[in-house]
This record gives C-alpha cells, structure tokens and sequence, in this order.
C-alpha cells in the first residue's frame, strides 16, 4: 500500500491525474486499451475535469473503455445517477464513443440490473480473467467504498460479481462491484479527502486488526495489483505518524 497526502486538493488531483495518465500510457502501449473503472459521487469531479483539459491531448481516448464501479438504484437523467456525472464531467468533453462507456442500465430491476453489467463486462473481457488496469474508489465517512456499505451482504459476498444490495440506511438499493472483483484489478486508488473522513480512514488504514463489516474499505487488498491512496492532511490528522 502507499499512502500519499497533500496540503492542496489541486496538488492532490493534479497529481492523481498524472497518475491515470501514466497507467493509461502503460496500459494502451502494452494492450492497446485501457480499461478504467471510475468512481462516482461528487468527490472526483475536479480530477474529471483535469483528465479533460490538461489530459485531453496526453492519452489516446480512443482506446480508453470505461466502467463504473457502483451505481445508484436511480433514473439515467436523475443528478444522482454516477454516469450522469461522469459524462458531464467527462465523458461528453472528451467525445468518448458511446460503445466505449458501460453504464449500469438502471431501467432494470436492480438484482437484473447487476446480471447484465456482469454479462456486459465478461463480453467487453471476451471470456478472459477480469482484471481491469486501473479502479478508482472513494470512501463515505462509514468507510463504505463502491457500494459496499457496512452491515450489508455485500460485506461477505466472495464472488467476482456485480451485485446488487439494499442499504438499509438509505432505504435504497445500489449496484456494486464485490470486492473480490476490485481486488482483482492492476491498480486500485482510493480518492480520500476532507476531516470528515478522518475518523474512518484513521480505522481503515490504522487498525491493527480488521473489522470488515464495520470498516468495508478494510476489505481492499488487490491480489496482484498495486493498492495507492491519495488523501489531504485533513483526512489523515487522526493516523499514527
């Protein structure tokens, strides 16, 4: 694991696009694709709008195919549906093909919805091992990360899966990718910002023995791949120096 902390969320997102640049180079040069899970929510907009100015000309996007690593149990039009962010922010600036994005088709009950993502996403892999090049992820202030909320049965799912879950507390059902599934990919980089994250990041990161069900994000340890987490000096404050 590396943990890197910036005083600037500009420093932060500057240099975690870089990071996306660099993985996708790699990845296009050694695949001739790139396959990139982004993750949702409000805290990534301001790195989708870096990789869609100041990258637009570094990466081939051509050649970049995108995931979404949970989606909400919502309308593809609702402000809350991940893939209405994301084509805002940049998925429509960058002019990315419409058979280049794999949005969840929330038109479908959600348990139906999870089975065709699945099914899309083993097409896309034409029958070959699922290991995406790079996953992003975030973290709530409960330590859920994706979809994966505490005290749900995404907690113990232990297949490569999407699944679909009902979070009790938001009275909702999610799609999500299982953590086995993330844990299978090349990279995985968690976007960790702000106090409010302090007190689950302080769990996540510095306890000496897991609690996945109360602390999700403890579930994240990529088999073969590389686990980096790029956090602010606020979300850190409470960790062991």
């Amino acid at each position: 694991m590396n943990l890197l902390i910036y005083k600037t969320l500009e420093e932060l997102n500057q240099d975690l696009a870089d990071y996306v640049i660099k993985i996708a180079e790699m990845s296009i040069e050694e695949n001739d694709r790139f396959n990139f899970v982004l993750t949702g929510g409000s805290s990534p907009k301001a790195l989708y709008h870096f990789l869609a100015t100041e990258g637009q000309h570094r990466i081939d996007w051509e050649k970049v195919y995108f995931f979404f690593g949970d989606e909400r149990n919502v309308p593809a039009n609702d402000d809350n549906y991940n893939g209405l962010m994301a084509r805002k922010t940049i998925l429509d600036p960058l002019g990315i093909k419409e058979d280049h994005i794999f949005y969840v088709n929330t038109t479908l009950a959600p348990e139906k919805a999870a089975i065709e993502y699945k099914k899309a996403i083993d097409k896309h892999f034409n029958g070959e091992d699922i290991v995406f090049d790079l996953i992003l992820l975030g973290m709530g202030d409960d330590a859920h990360t994706a979809s994966i909320f505490p005290h749900t049965t995404l907690v113990k799912d232990e297949e490569v899966n999407v699944a679909a879950v009902y979070v009790e507390k938001l009275d909702t059902y999610r799609i999500s990718f299982t953590a086995p599934l993330i844990n299978k990919a090349d990279n995985v980089a968690f976007l960790v910002f702000g106090e409010n994250k302090a007190e689950a990041l302080k769990h996540v990161i510095g306890d000496t023995e897991k609690n996945v069900d109360l602390y999700p994000s403890q579930l994240i340890d990529p088999i073969d791949g590389k686990l980096t987490w790029f956090t602010d000096d606020k979300a850190v404050a409470l960790l062991d120096s």
